[in-house]
């Protein structure tokens, strides 16, 4: 097969490149940061999580955690690469983000088959290419994928989540917990 050109290193986009490149294909990797940003990201690694650290329950019985327990019995790399930089969160799947991120990059940089480029792709190129650029492509591109699709209307709706800085919080006024009684505290819940 030729080099398949994948578009956004998110976390759609450096699974995709590690699936492949797993299986011997060549990839480049496309990724506009840190050259450009978006309004949400704040490093230029791939994989960044800009809104919450968690990626839900861990439990089997519920959709969420079933999904995760698919990704790993499928050989998902990034369940693996959350699972190692896992942080305490009750019965949910939570990461130390900027570790994460760091550690899906340099898996990507060291892997020989995955070429990253860090350059905006503004036009779907010719080839095979999956594009995972996500909600925050760029305009050029967006504008590309209406072009290539017919839609004038692209949609994602999401919501980012508020950090909280821990020596922010005045702990007169909040206690450790943990969501649900479940799994070891570890977050704050205001009174």
């Amino acid at each position: 097969m030729d080099i398949v050109k994948v578009i956004g290193a998110g976390l759609a986009g450096s699974e995709a490149a590690l699936q492949l490149a797993k299986r011997g294909i060549k990839v480049k990797l496309y990724e506009m940061r840190p050259n450009k940003s978006t309004g949400a990201h704040v490093t230029g690694e791939c994989a960044e999580f800009v809104c919450s650290n968690s990626l839900g329950s861990a439990d089997v019985t519920n959709a969420s955690g079933l999904l995760k327990r698919e990704m790993e019995i499928l050989g998902g790399e990034l369940i693996k690469i959350a699972k190692d930089n896992s942080v305490p969160a009750g019965n949910a799947l939570a990461i130390a983000r900027e570790d994460f991120s760091k550690a899906v990059t340099k898996r990507i940089e060291e892997d020989e088959n995955i070429e990253i480029i860090r350059e905006e792709v503004t036009g779907i190129p010719d080839g095979n290419v999956i594009i995972a650029s996500g909600p925050l492509t760029s305009d050029a591109l967006s504008k590309s994928i209406q072009e290539f699709t017919g839609n004038n209307h692209l949609s994602f709706f999401d919501a980012i989540a508020p950090i909280v800085e821990i020596d922010s919080i005045d702990f007169d006024k909040a206690f450790w917990g943990s969501r649900y009684d479940k799994g070891e505290a570890s977050y704050i819940i205001a009174p």
